[in-house]
């Protein structure tokens, strides 16, 4: 055994037994939300789960601050000038972050509702992979605190007119200092105090303002194709059981995709090339399933799918069959290609140990090899290991656990 692949089990075998030993590839995350699933994991348990739900709406300490709310954002309605009048008194302050985090911390007990919910689904989920090695307190109130900041970012870029991480593909539609921005706030606000009115959970009018204004910028690229397998990845999918992994080498062909940057342009020329070198790849028995990874990201709002339409060029054009080809809708850059392809390898039960490959064109593939440190600064980790490169255009890599982590300050694909 060569000492890069040792090292690789090794680490491997840290990750998943030090603080991801219990990430299950079984475990179904819950709601009806795909968004705020997606992007609010554990406001979307306390909602949903009955006992918990019970055990937060009854404390008085957090029922004082979810009717402050309330009252602020009616009061709102009749004293605020601004666009930012109006967002600042529904997003978390830090003083109300701590309170919930301190309530929290009191009510937590190992055999209560919150005890139960941090075994039961925080820790098997692996959405908070970052906090696996805390204390199931530390983890309930890390995770409360990353959600927090999370619907305050998306308020932030989507209300405000904040710049994301990448303002090109990513920044608000609105004109924000218009009168009729203004207007739409006012709107906004009045629409959400009249949904939120009888709710007993603290989070809920501040989360729904948050998913109310990824909604009127048109920003639902977090649900599409949702849910995969009963739609696009159906056929893969099912097909899975029916794999002989013994026979392949590598798990996954991963195809990164390539926006075209003119406006009404489905497939660019790049992505062609790149679904041709993939497929002869296939055709060489190197892997039972590829890829097809990006989302509706270039130009600037277009309707056009990268995986979707790579996977529709592969199927009509280069006969790879339909059930052989995994889509990843959500991708926006390259790091997410690589970390949302884990998570699928993970959450469809496919082997986690096995190596996979990257098959692009040259300049993607160098790049790919030389990619931790963008991925340490956009992600918090770097999501695959580096195997060996076999050609100019294919690279290997072994899959990271810590892919399964949140980001929470990418709604788009949290």
């Amino acid at each position: 055994m060569n000492f890069k692949k040792y090292l690789f089990i090794l680490l491997s075998f840290t990750v998943f037994y030090t603080y991801g030993q219990q990430a299950d590839p079984h475990y179904k995350l819950i709601g009806d939300n795909i968004i705020q699933t997606k992007n609010y994991y554990l406001l979307t348990l306390l909602q949903n789960n009955a006992a918990a739900k019970q055990l937060v709406s009854n404390d008085a300490e957090l029922a004082k601050l979810t009717q402050t709310k309330l009252d602020n954002i009616k009061s709102s309605l009749s004293t605020c000038k601004d666009a930012l009048c109006f967002t600042q008194t529904v997003k978390f302050s830090d003083d109300e972050i701590k309170t919930v985090s301190e309530r929290l911390t009191s009510l937590y007990k190992a055999d209560n509702a919150l005890g139960n919910l941090v075994k039961q689904h925080l820790i098997p989920s692996g959405t908070y992979m970052q906090y696996q090695s805390l204390s199931p307190v530390q983890m309930l109130v890390k995770a409360w605190e990353q959600d927090a900041k999370a619907v305050n970012y998306a308020i932030e870029v989507y209300a405000e007119g904040r710049k994301p991480n990448y303002p090109a593909i990513d920044s608000i539609s609105f004109n924000v200092k218009s009168r009729g921005y203004l207007n739409l706030l006012y709107d906004a606000s009045t629409t959400i105090w009249d949904e939120t009115k009888h709710t007993k959970l603290f989070f809920i009018p501040t989360m729904n303002y948050a998913l109310h204004s990824l909604e009127i910028n048109e920003r639902d690229d977090a649900a599409n194709d949702e849910p995969m397998i009963l739609k696009d990845n159906k056929n893969a999918y099912n097909r899975i059981k029916t794999i002989n992994w013994a026979k392949y080498k590598y798990t996954m062909i991963l195809i990164p995709g390539a926006g075209p940057d003119v406006a009404g342009v489905a497939l660019s020329a790049e992505g062609m090339l790149r679904c041709r070198v993939a497929a002869l790849r296939y055709f060489e028995g190197l892997a039972p399933f590829i890829m097809t990874s990006g989302g509706k990201v270039h130009p600037y709002k277009t309707k056009f799918c990268e995986a979707d339409e790579m996977k529709k060029y592969m199927v009509e054009k280069l006969h790879v069959p339909e059930s052989a080809i995994f889509v990843d809708p959500h991708a926006r850059h390259t790091t997410t290609n690589m970390r949302n392809c884990v998570r699928m390898i993970f959450r469809y039960g496919m082997p986690f140990s096995k190596p996979c490959i990257t098959s692009t064109d040259k300049s993607q593939s160098y790049f790919i090899e030389h990619m931790a440190g963008r991925c340490e600064k956009e992600l918090g980790y770097v999501p695959y290991t580096l195997g060996k490169r076999l050609s100019e255009t294919e690279q290997e890599f072994y899959p990271v656990l810590q892919s399964l982590q949140i980001d929470a300050d990418e709604p788009l694909d949290p």
